[in-house]
């Protein structure tokens, strides 16, 4: 890459991240605010993103392989993909072996029985560190074409110009009032932390400040450049990819800017970039991964004759969404009525209940649903009755293009206006 093009792209990622960084900073608010009487907790384990964006564009930059991509037939970046996702595969195994060898308590000598395989896991991390950025490189070009192709552009660039990183991910410390579902604070946790960290940490805030905590992974960041976990599941990547891209673009826009000033504006923003990420993310695979495409749904037909028998009635599926939906909604009419440890009482039943069934939720409680109740781009799951979603979800239905629905919502600063929007 000559020094011209590398020192253009070298300014677009400074000022891009910049924005982003200035977003995602804490922000000056007093100690009587709630994400600040929390942060007197967190303060000493918050996860770093100046470090991290810095530490991100440099070496985006310096092993930014653009030049590499334009040599290479779409067949065998296919392959360079599909390679890289092997190998995650291949890492996280191994991970899992060795995890494996220091849990097993009839193993005496686990450091010498794991040496073979950290040696192993050694080599994969150095071929993941040579093979990154040209895998990252391409689907991000995959991506943006793609966007491009569905209208996301200006002068034929999507902007901001879509840029992510694979890397291990911060945790999200979620704090909601117990009365209610509500989002007081996110706050970005170092990616060293332990389970047993996590829950120390979640009840000793919970026990302060009189508070519901809890501790969940993330998919992706919004940064610049966006930071998207590993998989070795490229459905899900393309749709993380194109996800947190949007959160970018929305950042830039009226909607993004006013992410965090309420419920309504957050439930908004996430459910739009859920809604725009899991169609790009389908375009994608469609276009360049048609034999990862899923099969569609299986039509049931009543085209049987009488001299068939009766079926045996099938033992209904677990419905996990329903279930969710059901615990949302009476948890919060047992709020609305102030009933907030018979709530709490119930919420546990649940969890319970859902671990049975094969859902390991470690707390399920005020918090949980205030982040994950965001994600309203399905009718039924963690949302409940909650409106928002759903009025995300008509406009969409009522936009042709979801270029246009993107547009129309990006404007949006407020849930009533949202509402304006729709038809009666």
């Amino acid at each position: 890459m000559s020094w011209r093009r590398r020192f253009k792209y070298l300014v677009q990622f400074i000022f891009y991240a910049l924005v982003f960084m200035y977003y995602l900073g804490p922000a000056s608010v007093p100690p009587s605010d709630p994400i600040a009487q929390v942060r007197a907790y967190t303060r000493a384990v918050e996860f770093d993103y100046v470090d991290w964006t810095i530490k991100a564009l440099v070496e985006k930059l310096t092993r930014m392989p653009l030049d590499t991509i334009d040599y290479l037939r779409t067949a065998d970046q296919r392959q360079v993909v599909l390679d890289y996702i092997g190998l995650i595969g291949q890492i996280q195994q191994a991970e899992s072996q060795l995890t494996l060898i220091y849990a097993d308590p009839a193993i005496e000598d686990p450091e010498t029985q794991a040496a073979p395989v950290r040696q192993q896991l050694e080599e994969f991390y150095a071929q993941r560190d040579l093979s990154a950025p040209l895998a990252e490189a391409i689907l991000q070009e995959m991506v943006s074409t793609t966007a491009s192709e569905m209208g996301f552009t200006v002068g034929g660039q999507p902007v901001p110009p879509l840029m992510y990183h694979s890397t291990p991910l911060p945790w999200a410390l979620i704090v909601s009032p117990r009365e209610s579902i509500e989002q007081e604070a996110n706050i970005s946790l170092e990616t060293s932390l332990t389970v047993e960290d996590h829950i120390l940490l979640e009840d000793e805030i919970a026990a302060g400040l009189d508070v519901s905590t809890l501790v969940v992974p993330v998919g992706g960041v919004g940064t610049y450049p966006t930071m998207v976990a590993q998989t070795t599941n490229l459905n899900w990547l393309t749709t993380v990819i194109a996800h947190e891209w949007i959160h970018n673009y929305l950042t830039l826009r009226p909607l993004g800017v006013r992410y965090g000033q309420s419920p309504e504006l957050r439930t908004i923003n996430e459910t739009t970039s859920s809604i725009a990420g899991d169609e790009i993310g389908a375009a994608v695979i469609e276009a360049f991964f048609p034999e990862l495409v899923p099969p569609p749904p299986v039509e049931e037909t009543e085209d049987t004759t009488e001299e068939e028998p009766a079926a045996e009635p099938e033992t209904p599926v677990f419905d996990f969404r329903a279930e969710m939906h059901e615990t949302r909604v009476t948890t919060d009419a047992l709020l609305a009525e102030g009933k907030v440890e018979e709530a709490e009482s119930y919420m546990e039943a649940r969890r319970q209940f859902l671990w049975d069934h094969g859902y390991r939720i470690r707390k399920l409680n005020q918090a949980y649903f205030a982040f994950y109740g965001a994600y309203a781009d399905q009718p039924i799951g963690s949302a409940g009755e909650d409106p928002v979603g759903a009025a995300v979800r008509q406009l969409r239905a009522e936009s042709d293009t979801l270029i246009t629905f993107v547009r129309t919502i990006s404007a949006v600063k407020s849930f009533a206006q949202l509402q304006g929007l729709l038809s009666p």
